[in-house]
């Protein structure tokens, strides 16, 4: 089947993502697979008509809240994407499997499983990223060269990883059986997975974790899973659906009229990562941190924050953090708890971003899972249109809330050293 035989008006996959920048990774990743996609923030209301797209992406944050939670709302969203006609879900988490043994992947599965798949048929578990070098063998999780236990997950504030195995962390989460696909399985092609699947619904298996090493094998399983109702996996597989489905990508669109105004970073996240690319921005451009303890203090940072971009902001991106060292950021929890430093952050971050709107900022990158979450809610923005990536899982987004305004959701270990100096010249 090829795209050109799709229907025009109804997206055909819908996506249920468990945070806004995850959400962003897997549009970014479909619009560079030669897909139209609108990514939505919270379930998409039912009176706003989205027209010509294959896919819609829903944005949640229900990563790390109460599994009970997590499941209601996902489920609200699947129902949502169904009555809008969407044949195949898929529900998206992090290739770092960011969870902890209550949830919140297991328990959101499980739902979508017994609303959604039929009875004795497996549903994938396929996490693997290899263009964000996240990939699985024997089970087992890579971040790069390094086990997920021993890569900087290991030190997540939220949900810390300390094991690699895939199989034993979605066990730990649900009560349904977890099987495996190994290598040598996915080597031998899409026919040879299916008769896999068989023999695990055989064995009473309803779960099956996907050995994942290179894009060839998520092409092999997205001809695998063609027809399944539900999967679930990080943001490599979309990439193998749509070529399943004749999608083929497509060359770099004629470039757009570039949004006028000035260019804003935000940076919430304490990933190596971005402190890299922090490190790398303020080289030679201005920087600003935000500290939760001034803030509890009674200091007017977010006041200074934006006394501060009024005076650089006609010269060029400025850049607002609060990320920092591990070190910086144990002794904020210590001084203020966990919970209550999050808040503040949070709360700090998207008025900064609120104010910087309100200054003109037509370009905003924001940086950071849970600062994401807080700043599009705080500006408003429900639906935007997905453009091209920056580098894997980055894209530009235009936001239709918002007219004229674009903005870039990152995670916090995507994008090179140069990506807070380098995006811009992609946003056209």
């Amino acid at each position: 089947m090829s795209n050109t035989e799709m229907t025009a008006n109804v997206p055909w996959l819908g996506v249920i993502a468990d945070d806004f920048t995850g959400a962003s990774d897997v549009a970014g990743t479909l619009v560079g697979a030669g897909m139209r996609v609108v990514q939505t923030f919270g379930i998409p209301d039912p009176s706003v008509q989205l027209h010509d797209v294959d896919c819609i992406v829903v944005s949640l944050k229900t990563r790390s809240v109460p599994a009970a939670e997590a499941v209601v709302e996902s489920l609200a969203a699947a129902r949502a994407l169904k009555s809008r006609g969407v044949q195949q879900l898929y529900f998206k988490y992090c290739s770092t499997f960011d969870s902890t043994p209550e949830g919140n992947i297991g328990p959101v599965a499980d739902a979508l499983r017994n609303e959604f798949v039929p009875a004795g048929q497996i549903t994938v578990v396929a996490p693997a990223t290899p263009a964000l070098r996240r990939t699985v063998y024997n089970g087992v999780l890579f971040a790069g060269p390094s086990l997920l236990q021993e890569s900087s997950m290991r030190n997540h504030p939220l949900t810390p990883m300390t094991d690699s195995r895939v199989p034993r962390l979605l066990q730990a989460q649900t009560k349904n059986y977890v099987g495996h696909v190994s290598y040598s399985v996915i080597e031998s092609g899409a026919p040879a997975v299916q008769s896999q699947f068989q023999t695990l619904s055989g064995q009473g298996r309803e779960y099956a974790v996907v050995d994942t090493l290179s894009d060839r094998h998520l092409a092999t399983l997205g001809a695998a899973v063609i027809d399944h109702p539900l999967i679930t996996g990080g943001s490599g597989l979309v990439g193998g659906l749509a070529a399943a489905r004749g999608f083929q990508v497509q060359p770099e669109p004629a470039g757009a009229t570039r949004p006028a105004g000035p260019a804003a970073v935000v940076a919430g996240s304490c990933s190596e990562m971005t402190n890299v690319q922090i490190d790398t921005f303020r080289q030679s451009r201005p920087c600003f941190l935000v500290d939760p303890v001034a803030i509890a203090e009674g200091h007017d940072v977010v006041g200074e924050a934006l006394l501060f971009a009024r005076e650089n902001l006609a010269n060029g991106p400025v850049l607002i953090h609060s990320t920092a060292s591990p070190e910086e950021v144990s002794r904020a929890q210590k001084q203020l708890g966990q919970a209550r430093a999050a808040e503040i952050t949070e709360d700090s971050l998207s008025a900064i971003a609120e104010g910087l709107v309100a200054l003109g900022c037509r370009q905003l990158i924001v940086a950071g899972g849970e600062t994401s979450g807080a700043i599009v809610r705080r500006l408003g923005i429900t639906t935007a249109h997905v453009g091209r990536e920056v580098s894997p899982g980055v894209p530009w987004l235009k936001t239709e809330t918002n007219p004229g305004l674009s903005i870039l959701l990152k995670s916090g270990n995507l994008g090179k050293p140069g990506l807070f100096l380098d995006a811009w010249e992609h946003n056209r």
